[in-house]
């Protein structure tokens, strides 16, 4: 256990005490990438990523945060489930930590729910792995609806507190103010002792919120092989995201009102792109986002 001090303020404590560790991983300067279903996770884009991510190397959980501490069990509740014998156990929300190598690039990834409980405790036990593993750099994955169609790119948002990661990797210094979720807490820890951070957001169309966006999902993935030079296989998420177009699409042409949205959202898309072709729609889409959420 140790502490991060300014002066004679605390900042943070951190602590393996809720941390589990199941296996000791052989790995080189990793990315500790993070994705949490709820707030942060429209059409299940972040999680989805992320999962995949770890898939695509068969990544055994290596550590998991222990759920006692961090989660309301009204809000999040465990599952009763029984095996083949009929014998109940019961199974908690899980936040767990996957290593995996892809093309030569470490990864450790994060999977789980945000929590309801002790923010600063659970995004310090995430620093301490981090610490702990060696990490290069923490990536944050996020989703939010907006009103963008589904048959257009899907606009991915970089951002990061790190001037020197701005330069290097092309993203924008994070401007943003006013409520936060979980990624926006733990960034915040991250810059304060010092981890260098990134955040990318995808954005998802507001009229189809209850379906899963596996072509915000392949964005991300895009994205961060943009960032970190990676090749990531994603052939199975390109099947996915052209059965979801073509579903979202007829479930649009069903519904004349919504086939009208869309095209005005179509319209409005590609005059964007002829005029400015630059992030600042989305970014500011996405504050307005966070803000009203």
């Amino acid at each position: 256990m140790f502490r991060i001090d300014s002066g004679s303020v605390t900042l943070i404590e951190v602590t393996s005490e809720f941390l589990r560790w199941n296996a000791e991983p052989d790995l080189r300067s990793p990315v500790l990438v993070c994705a949490f279903e709820g707030w942060n996770d429209a059409g299940e884009a972040a999680t989805t990523a992320a999962r995949f991510l770890a898939d695509r190397g068969s990544a055994p959980v290596v550590a998991s945060i222990d759920a006692e501490e961090f989660y309301d069990f009204t809000t999040v509740r465990p599952r009763v489930e029984l095996d083949h014998r009929q014998r109940r156990s019961l199974i908690w929300p899980a936040n767990d930590f996957r290593a995996t190598s892809i093309n030569g690039h470490d990864f450790v990834i994060l999977t789980g729910y945000e929590p309801q409980l002790k923010w600063r405790t659970f995004s310090s036990v995430i620093i301490d792995l981090a610490r702990q593993i060696d990490a290069r750099l923490v990536v944050t994955l996020g989703a939010l609806l907006t009103d963008v169609p589904h048959s257009r790119p899907v606009p991915v948002y970089g951002s990061t507190d790190n001037t020197t990661l701005a330069g290097e990797l092309d993203l924008e210094m994070s401007s943003y103010e006013g409520p936060t979720g979980i990624v926006g807490a733990l960034q915040t820890q991250c810059h304060t002792v010092g981890l260098p951070t990134a955040s990318l957001w995808a954005a998802v169309p507001s009229y189809v919120s209850g379906a899963q966006s596996p072509k915000a999902a392949l964005a991300i993935l895009d994205k961060l092989q943009q960032l970190l030079a990676v090749s990531i296989p994603t052939t199975d998420l390109e099947i996915a995201t052209a059965d979801y177009e073509r579903q979202i699409s007829q479930l649009v042409e069903e519904d004349e009102d919504t086939a009208d949205f869309v095209a005005q959202l179509e319209a409005a898309h590609d005059e964007a792109e002829q005029l400015t072709g630059n992030p600042e729609e989305l970014i500011a889409e996405v504050e307005r986002f966070l803000r009203d959420r």
